[in-house]
């Protein structure tokens, strides 16, 4: 402690000097705007830098999984594309002309650049924005499953609210006996959400699949939300307790899907005329 004592009183002159440098080019940058907007952007710039760099090394580590991943869902997609090619020979298919129909939802796809996971409320920031269609609300998947929905956009960028959200709601429906009800994350397992409102009448099982309802015209239906891990039901309660796994694991989430609802606003507009504001 003496040493470090005597060498700061050894070199008070350079520190004292340093410290006024300091304050000197504080004040340059504060009172003149040419040389703030310049650190400024030399800021940014070197912090772009380094997030860049950042999410560079962890999508190379993540590349495995990633690649997985596709391949996982090219032998799903190939396998439907099979089965629906035999069943054009083995059934008659009702052609359906309506090309608002058949082009209901649209997908674009985008990378993550930024993704929180352990707050309560948590955000995904991705690399696309207003300049590819995209608009607050719209769903957001991966190719594990639901992943959230659109709250702002740019130009070139967008935030989502996470399924990780403890005000994000998602309505749902377990896929084998098609009750419906309404997955939410409480706020403490990265992994998990509950599955809420199913009634005590209905006889849920661990290992039953949930997938988005297409009530809300923002997630197509059917699209994986999770599977039941636990099932309660304590004595006397209207509604189960249900632990659901979430399909996507949000710390490995690199690339998602945006689906445009080409008939919301239709959908929208029908209630709003039929049932007037909601109050």
């Amino acid at each position: 402690m003496d040493r470090l004592l005597r060498f700061f009183y050894e070199y008070k002159a350079f520190f004292i000097f340093f410290f006024l440098e300091l304050i000197c080019a504080w004040l340059i940058v504060r009172n003149n705007q040419y040389q703030s907007a310049s650190y400024f952007n030399s800021s940014n710039r070197l912090v772009a830098n380094i997030v860049g760099f950042s999410n560079g090394v962890r999508e190379y580590f993540s590349l495995r999984d990633i690649n997985k991943e596709l391949a996982d869902e090219n032998a799903i997609l190939k396998t439907k594309l099979e089965q629906r090619t035999q069943s054009l020979y083995s059934l008659e298919v009702r052609e359906i002309k309506d090309a608002a129909i058949i082009n209901r939802y649209e997908y674009v796809s985008a990378k993550v650049v930024n993704n929180t996971t352990s707050l309560f409320k948590n955000f995904i920031t991705i690399n696309k924005g207003k300049d590819e269609g995209i608009g607050p609300g719209m769903a957001v998947i991966s190719s594990k499953g639901a992943v959230g929905k659109v709250k702002s956009v740019s130009d070139h960028y967008s935030v989502l609210i996470s399924l990780l959200n403890i005000d994000e709601q998602v309505s749902s429906v377990i896929k084998r006996t098609l009750n419906f009800g309404t997955v939410q994350w409480d706020g403490s397992d990265a992994r998990f959400a509950n599955l809420l409102y199913i009634p005590r009448h209905v006889k849920p099982m661990a290992g039953d699949t949930v997938v988005t309802s297409g009530y809300n015209a923002i997630f197509p239906p059917g699209v994986l939300v999770g599977i039941i891990r636990e099932v309660k039901l304590k004595e006397e309660a209207p509604f189960y307790e249900l632990k659901v796994e979430l399909a996507q694991d949000f710390t490995k989430l690199a690339f998602v899907e945006i689906v445009k609802s080409n008939l919301k606003s239709e959908m929208d507009s029908l209630e709003l005329n039929t049932i007037g504001e909601p109050k």
